[in-house]
């Protein structure tokens, strides 16, 4: 019995698992796959991405489609931002929520068609949303499948992705805006990105991703881990589910009311959210920059005048800024620009300040 438990609890593998092992890359758990961690190392990794350019396996994540004639009533459902009239090719950010404003997942939404969209969301959240997702799909004239396990994909992110996509790969993306997609055949590429530099998401079958994947490694791009990929999101403020959202953590509280489009007609935890936003959350997340050069962790706790008041989400030295800053939920009532506070690290506590959850300018492409 014990035995079989443990096989029911193996990581699954990427399409890409076995390049990731000939490179020697540090291979550990995440969201249910056995990932790269690094190669070279986190530091060079990250540095690629910033100056130059980087190559991520990302096909642990998932993928939905939605397709039929209530395709856009059930994501603007399902949906904190509001995709109605959007144009092809158009890619939106947001949230699934309870309806206590609880957050299910944050995802991107592709616009295919009238009736057709393609749902990206995270991989430790696969099985779960797609249980919420069939859940919600009564009353609505939908085909709603997972296709998590057909999809393989690769982020190409730095400065000079464009130029490599197109001259490696020989894909024409240059005319793609931030946040809008194509197809090519039975290829979908995409602008987005999540490290705060210029990139692009092919998806694709697994075998195209893998011939995709040598192409781009024999060209010399920068093979990178899931480190450096937290340490680049961190640096520009973006969230991991998990850490800056969660079933506790709504979109208000993470500061991410841009993208909860509250003049909508209806969408799963509206209220609640309206509710939010209007007397304003119990806590919110801030920056935090220490003074010293100690590393705040996830978990460790916020003090103010030596009483608790929040605990890190996410803590690094940031690589880009030299600096030690992390990201933290607390009371709201702390969550002024300069407000004083200090982190309990081990058995100490450390001097910080309230800064914005930005601590490295993006560099996308409009």
């Amino acid at each position: 019995m014990a035995i079989k438990q443990e096989l029911e609890k193996k990581e699954k593998r990427t399409c890409l698992y076995d390049k990731h092992v000939s490179l020697g890359a540090f291979m550990s758990p995440f969201g249910g796959f056995e990932m790269p961690i690094q190669y070279e190392g986190i530091q060079q990794e990250h540095q690629a991405v910033r100056e130059h350019v980087g190559l991520f396996d990302v096909s642990h994540m998932g993928e939905v489609t939605v397709k039929g004639k209530d395709a856009e009533r059930y994501v603007q459902h399902i949906f904190t931002n509001d995709v109605a009239g959007a144009p092809v090719g158009k890619i939106y950010y947001g949230m699934m929520c309870y309806e206590n404003g609880g957050t299910v997942d944050d995802l991107l939404v592709y616009k295919f068609g009238e009736d057709d969209f393609f749902l990206v969301i995270n991989a430790a959240n696969i099985d779960k949303d797609w249980a919420w997702m069939q859940a919600q799909a009564e009353g609505f004239d939908i085909d709603l499948q997972n296709r998590s396990d057909f999809y393989g994909q690769i982020a190409v992110q730095g400065p000079e992705a464009e130029h490599i996509v197109e001259t490696v790969l020989g894909l024409p993306c240059s005319e793609l805006v931030f946040y809008t997609c194509k197809t090519i055949g039975d290829v979908i590429i995409s602008r987005t990105g999540y490290t705060g530099e210029d990139g692009f998401e092919i998806y694709a079958s697994h075998d195209y991703i893998r011939e995709c994947w040598d192409k781009l490694i024999a060209a010399g791009v920068q093979p990178c881990g899931l480190g450096c990929r937290d340490t680049l999101r961190f640096e520009v403020g973006l969230p991991l589910y998990g850490d800056e959202l969660s079933e506790e953590i709504t979109p208000i509280m993470a500061g991410l009311g841009m993208f909860v489009k509250l003049d909508k007609e209806e969408f799963i935890g509206k209220e609640a959210l309206a509710k939010q936003k209007t007397e304003g959350p119990a806590k919110k997340l801030v920056g935090i920059e220490l003074a010293d050069k100690a590393i705040p962790r996830h978990g460790y706790t916020v003090l103010k005048d030596g009483q608790p008041i929040g605990e890190v989400t996410t803590g690094y030295h940031a690589l880009s800024v030299d600096k030690s800053v992390c990201m933290a939920l607390i009371d709201s009532q702390y969550a002024k620009l300069d407000t004083e506070v200090e982190i309990q690290i081990r058995k100490k506590t450390f001097p910080g300040k309230v800064v914005k959850k930005q601590f490295y300018n993006k560099s996308y492409k409009k």
